[in-house]
């Protein structure tokens, strides 16, 4: 059994309680009477580039007066451990404009724990830390299915107790602004295991928040989620991320579920750690589907994994690492070690969380790069994963001399451009 010595991150102001409830919780004992507010959102098959009407409501409501007003009021509540607000921020210069932001607030000095990364599906374990066990004064409001053809609001709906409730909460621990936690189905108490269903209700958020700065995030088991309880992460921050900004080259694919269903599939290029990145799809469900299969196939095969979800849902990629099997190993340098920066989603797509002054004032893009190479498989073992992965969804890629005789003008842009759907003044230009 491979284990590392680690701190955990606490999520919540309840992560560390142990007694009863005895309080407005998220749990059978309380949630199923409650009243909260609820975003019911379109569900429509749509493209996944396409925002879905609202209604009445402004097309900036789910994030700017919604999710945003409700953080902040929180924020003014005194729940966070900190204000992220305050954090130094900067581009580190260089051709790919990594992000550094110093958070000594995520320094915490606690009782390391054991933690196991060489299986990425482990079984829910309610004797320890779950969404449940969280206040409700953390929670900004639900987001469910609707039944109408455009987005609604209620400002207080009850619970209904036959339909699991997905919750929206603060990270009490935010690593940007507007930093939120997804909890698809809490009641069901289920494991941090992807499926069709929740990545699809993250795709519908991304889509309703309508904004290419709001992303959403997952890191499976292994791969450095700190809670086994299904969730997925959300921030926002207001320049993009360097893996955005990579190139990448579309995989040819002959026959099978991607073609079938209009996903593209394309790996990184000219990125320190190699990835695949998913695009298009006839409706929603079908890019959540394809997707989604791709990390049921890591998940069943143990092997760690990130995703993050951009462009307002219209782009996904997809990490395999193994940067926490190496630490296990003792094949990670002392002073990588020493910064205690674990690399998951966000410091994969390029947004360094530092802990220390003295890393953040010395940050350069030769250590982000070098760093973000640990997470990576190599290349032999990447193009093996990527084998098992369209081989799990059912999908045929070309013959190497098949694609040497295509003429593809797609791929020759893909493989050169940056395409970006963040409007040029927001650009970093160094």
């Amino acid at each position: 059994m491979l284990t590392i010595k680690r701190v955990p991150t606490v999520l919540s102001n309840y992560q560390e309680d142990a007694a009863g409830c005895g309080r407005n919780c998220l749990g059978d004992c309380c949630l199923p009477v409650s009243k909260l507010p609820l975003y019911a959102f379109k569900v429509e098959s749509l493209p996944a580039v396409v925002s879905p009407s609202q209604g009445d409501l402004p097309s900036d409501f789910l994030l700017n007066t919604l999710l945003f007003g409700q953080w902040e009021d929180r924020m003014s509540r005194g729940l966070f451990r900190y204000d992220v607000t305050a954090c130094e921020t900067k581009v580190i210069p260089g051709e790919h404009g990594f992000i550094a932001q110093l958070n000594e607030g995520r320094h915490l000095k606690k009782r390391p724990t054991e933690f196991r990364v060489d299986r990425v599906l482990q079984p829910f374990d309610s004797a320890k830390f779950n969404f449940t066990k969280v206040g409700q004064e953390e929670v900004l409001f639900r987001f469910e299915a609707g039944e109408d053809d455009a987005s609604c609001f209620f400002e207080i709906a009850s619970v209904d107790k036959g339909v699991p409730p997905n919750v929206v909460a603060i990270n009490v621990s935010p690593i940007e602004y507007g930093h939120v936690l997804l909890i698809p189905h809490v009641l069901e108490c289920l494991p941090q295991r992807i499926d069709p269903e929740s990545l699809l209700l993250a795709l519908h958020m991304a889509v309703e928040a309508g904004s290419p700065y709001f992303r959403l995030g997952y890191n499976s088991l292994g791969a450095f989620a700190t809670i086994n309880h299904l969730h997925f992460q959300a921030y926002y921050l207001a320049m993009p991320f360097p893996v955005e900004k990579a190139p990448t080259k579309k995989i040819h694919i002959v026959q099978g579920l991607a073609k079938s269903l209009g996903v593209k599939i394309s790996k990184l290029l000219n990125y320190p750690v190699r990835g695949l990145v998913y695009e298009g799809g006839n409706c929603l469900k079908h890019l959540a589907d394809v997707v989604a299969q791709s990390c049921i196939c890591l998940q069943e095969n143990s092997i760690p994994f990130n995703v993050l979800i951009s462009d307002c849902g219209g782009r996904i990629f997809l990490f395999p690492q193994c940067y926490a099997e190496k630490q296990a190993l003792g094949e990670v340098s002392q002073e990588l070690l020493e910064t205690q920066v674990n690399p998951a989603v966000w410091e994969i797509s390029g947004h360094m969380v530092l802990k220390r002054r003295k890393d953040y004032d010395e940050a350069s893009e030769e250590y982000a790069w070098r760093f973000l190479a640990e997470v990576s498989l190599s290349e032999e073992r990447f193009e093996e994963v990527k084998s098992y992965i369209l081989e799990a969804i059912g999908t045929v890629e070309a013959e190497k001399d098949e694609m040497d005789s295509k003429v593809d003008e797609e791929e020759s842009f893909h493989s050169t451009a940056t395409v970006s759907t963040f409007p040029e003044s927001c650009l970093v230009l160094l």
